[in-house]
């Protein structure tokens, strides 16, 4: 059988590697498809970029919701539900005409679909089937969504110059419907479910479903969170992370890019860059994080990349060689941070509280992405180019790894009882 051969945990972890890579996906088509919408319904910049940013908040606050609904019906039940969000709501954009349209559909249908196969998808399959090499499988699954964000782009913006934006929008609602069935088939809740303990464990860990309203044990869990400073500190410097990512570079390189006279499909494959080296520098940042203080790693990301954003403008003048070079450096760091901040979150409140409190942390980087979305069209807008949203990013940067040395001090964990209590 196969879990006495490789074990069922790495079962699991392929098939949400791929629900994260094509959720993912999904969450990088309005990139593409910004400039493409500006030219056929006359919408701004910060119009799309209005229902970009309901999008990337509702990716993040329905997190720890998302946590508290996989602890209470599964992760199954969760998944193909999501998934299912996504393909009717992205099939249903190929028919929107008016801007309410873009807001319910692109914004709050897609967001709140995208925000269950999230981070903390990846930080859960982690948590429960793994004891062993848990920073190395969230670096992984980690770096399969930020990863899936960027490498599709390349071809969704060929199909969007040759067949129109329509085109983007059926194949990626197709790819999100075609795994609804191998979800259903393969994964399975927690490790006790088939017999085995977790991945490095010695005994089969046998889990009561929590009951009562996962909501509520949801809001429970923000409002212990919102007592600690620890809390604040992650939260804080996960917003700069989500603002200074997909919430600016996803969202808006490609029409810097097109600023400066560099074409749709070759600024995407800049995207496309990152994304490779994103899978190397997060998945380096998992086995990183099993071996050295996460405050020290989480010190460095986030300095080099404040110092990569005040760069990024001044590589357009090097031309596309330039943007290349920034592609190679910000990739490596695109979210890198995410392994060590998990880590921190399980060591300030305990295991059994970590992934519902990383959702919460999870959900101010959506906020953070969302708040950059929106100001860097409206930057854009205003000034006519993007020169003060990324120097911007940059310096707030530099801010939160100046926040990460306080990060654990005179920490108190939070019990188990008092978030799962009903």
């Amino acid at each position: 059988m196969i879990g006495k051969r490789i074990h069922y945990a790495w079962v699991v972890v392929t098939v949400t590697f791929l629900v994260l890579l094509i959720g993912a996906g999904v969450r990088s088509t309005p990139g593409v498809l910004i400039v493409p919408l500006e030219r056929e319904f006359g919408w701004s910049r910060a119009e799309i970029g209005a229902a970009v940013g309901l999008n990337i908040m509702l990716f993040g606050l329905m997190g720890p919701f998302a946590v508290a609904i996989m602890d209470r019906f599964g992760l199954r039940r969760t998944i193909c539900g999501a998934l299912s969000l996504l393909a009717v709501g992205v099939f249903l954009t190929i028919f929107m005409q008016t801007r309410w349209q873009l807001l319910t559909l692109w914004g709050l249908v897609v967001g709140s679909g995208s925000g269950m196969v999230a981070t903390v998808l990846g930080a859960t399959v982690a948590n429960r089937w793994f004891i062993r090499q848990r920073g190395l499988v969230v670096g992984v699954l980690t770096a399969s969504s930020a990863t899936g964000q960027l490498i599709f782009l390349p071809l969704l913006a060929s199909l969007a110059v040759h067949f129109g934006w329509r085109a983007v929008s059926l194949a990626v609602a197709l790819a999100a419907a075609s795994l609804i069935p191998v979800v259903a088939l393969l994964i399975r809740d927690r490790p006790a479910d088939v017999g085995l303990a977790p991945y490095g464990g010695t005994a089969v860990e046998v889990t009561a479903k929590p009951f009562g309203n996962p909501v509520a044990r949801a809001f429970r869990g923000l409002g212990l969170g919102l007592r600690s400073r620890d809390f604040w500190l992650l939260s804080g410097s996960f917003f700069v992370c989500g603002a200074s990512t997909n919430g600016l570079i996803g969202t808006h390189l490609i029409p810097a890019c097109i600023d400066h006279g560099i074409p749709e499909v070759s600024a995407a494959g800049l995207l496309a860059v990152m994304g490779i080296f994103d899978f190397l520098g997060t998945t380096g940042s998992g086995w990183l994080t099993d071996r050295f203080d996460s405050r020290k790693l989480l010190f460095w990301y986030y300095g080099l990349r404040g110092l990569s954003l005040i760069f990024l403008p001044f590589a357009f003048n090097y031309t596309f060689y330039g943007l290349s070079l920034f592609a190679v450096f910000y990739g490596l760091d695109w979210i890198a941070t995410v392994p060590p901040t998990v880590r921190l979150a399980e060591k300030c409140f305990g295991r059994e509280n970590a992934v519902l409190m990383f959702g919460w942390i999870a959900a101010s980087h959506q906020l953070g992405g969302a708040f950059a979305a929106w100001g860097g069209g409206v930057l854009r807008t205003e000034t006519g180019n993007y020169l003060s949203a990324f120097i911007g990013a940059g310096l707030i940067c530099l801010l939160a790894a100046l926040m990460m040395p306080f990060i654990g001090r005179n920490t108190t964990s939070l019990s188990k009882a008092a978030i799962t209590a009903s």
